[in-house]
């Protein structure tokens, strides 16, 4: 079943950007994608080596986030390479089913050409469409300026503050918590 209506868009580097619903048979790619991101950033919650999962259990996960009304997994690609992907979970009880966190890479070889903008907006604009999302959560690193830009700019505010829920090497970093109101 089908949540999401496929989009392409035109990047700054004049290629086309293909965003689309994550499905079972793409969590081969994705787990070699999460192997290049997690070797090019510290800004992830895992480093190389570390996101520790296998391909029945990256199968399921996608599975699971096509059942749910208030879930999806979507990835960006170019020329059928996945160079982006943002995922979102809404809460399981009824009492937190309006609201969810996302998460969202891009292959560094990508950065600073809009597919971070551009996955947003999609995923916003599918947001906007389910009654039953009402707020969008995400937890960026302090230091990620870039990233806490690109999520001011669509009208996420800044809700807190986490003290070293990051330690990389022996260095602690605090992460913002930021959060959008759909309405």
């Amino acid at each position: 079943m089908q949540k999401f209506q496929p989009v392409r868009i035109r990047i700054k580097s004049g290629e086309e950007l293909g965003i689309r619903e994550a499905l079972v048979q793409d969590a081969a790619d994705l787990l070699r994608y999460v192997d290049a991101i997690s070797q090019e950033s510290d800004n992830l919650t895992f480093g190389p080596g570390e996101f520790g999962i296998t391909l029945a259990q990256e199968e399921e996960y996608l599975a699971a986030q096509q059942r749910r009304s208030n879930a999806i997994y979507l990835l960006g690609l170019i020329d059928g390479e996945i160079v982006a992907s943002l995922s979102f979970a809404g809460g399981a009880r009824r009492r937190i089913k309006h609201a969810g966190e996302f998460g969202m890479s891009v292959l560094k070889e990508h950065w600073n050409r809009g597919i971070g903008t551009m996955m947003l907006s999609a995923f916003l604009d599918w947001c906007r469409c389910k009654e039953e999302i009402r707020k969008v959560n995400l937890r960026v690193r302090v230091d990620n300026d870039a990233a806490i830009h690109l999520y001011e700019n669509v009208g996420f505010k800044r809700e807190g503050r986490i003290s070293r829920e990051f330690q990389i090497e022996g260095q602690f970093f605090d992460t913002l918590c930021m959060g959008l109101e759909i309405d």
